[in-house]
């Protein structure tokens, strides 16, 4: 049996929407929903949170959350969470996404449920789209082989239908990744590449270095929180469930 851990990088900065992590959600912080909605879904062995700031640090412990203060500045966050895979003892770690609230089971055992492939070195989650959704560059679309590897990931519209005599599916790219444990070490070390450069797309440099990534279908609209707009939006939901 694998063993399995998340960590959830949560950086206190953002742009768009200032110190989004700690926004309230329905009586918890969108950072505590992450951490909570990861937990309950019983896929890991172990679920850790990764920041830099110490309000985020009391706020999970807070709710009885391990967390790590992570003590350098970072890129990405594949690389807050690589200074913190020590603590856990796993075959893989599975970088889940701060900002969103709303974990899906299905879609995370299905992630991981891939590496009993031994050829697998990454996994990572992808939705269709409409050919319009693919038209934006804020959507990260992904073009794979046969057996569900990623040929390629950019902001542009992949593939293109240069005749339009046939109906092309669409993928959207859901940053949710999981890494044997020894890939992600490997990876964080090596220089930024060229196409991640371009693109601005972490997950290039993976492809560039020749590391599979197997891409996992899943009809999950995750709720990414970026924007006051989304925290609405995040907040009608959980309403709604309610």
């Amino acid at each position: 049996m694998l063993t399995i851990a998340a960590l959830i990088p949560a950086r206190y900065a953002s742009t768009r929407l200032p110190s989004k992590l700690v926004q309230e959600l329905g009586g918890k912080s969108v950072i505590q929903r992450t951490y909570l909605s990861t937990l309950q879904t019983g896929v890991f062995d172990e679920v850790w949170v990764v920041t830099d700031h110490p309000e985020i640090k009391q706020q999970i412990e807070s709710i009885g959350g391990k967390v790590f203060v992570s003590q350098k500045e970072h890129e990405s966050g594949s690389d807050r969470i690589a200074e913190a895979m020590e603590l856990v003892d796993v075959d893989i770690i599975v970088n889940v996404q701060g900002d969103e609230p709303f974990q899906d089971e299905k879609s995370l055992r299905d992630l991981v449920s891939v590496f009993k492939d031994p050829r697998v070195d990454v996994a990572s989650l992808k939705t269709k789209i409409s050919s319009e959704e693919a038209e934006n560059p804020n959507a990260v679309k992904v073009v794979t082989d046969l057996w569900g590897d990623a040929l390629y990931f950019s902001r542009s519209k992949l593939p293109y239908n240069r005749e339009s005599v046939q109906e092309v599916t669409y993928w959207k790219h859901i940053g949710v990744y999981a890494y044997r444990k020894n890939v992600l070490h490997d990876y964080t070390s090596l220089p930024k590449s060229q196409l991640e450069a371009i693109e601005m797309l972490e997950q290039l440099r993976l492809l560039e270095n020749g590391y599979r990534i197997r891409m996992v279908e899943t009809v999950h609209q995750a709720i990414a929180i970026d924007t006051i707009e989304d925290l609405e939006k995040a907040r009608e939901y959980l309403h709604n469930k309610k």
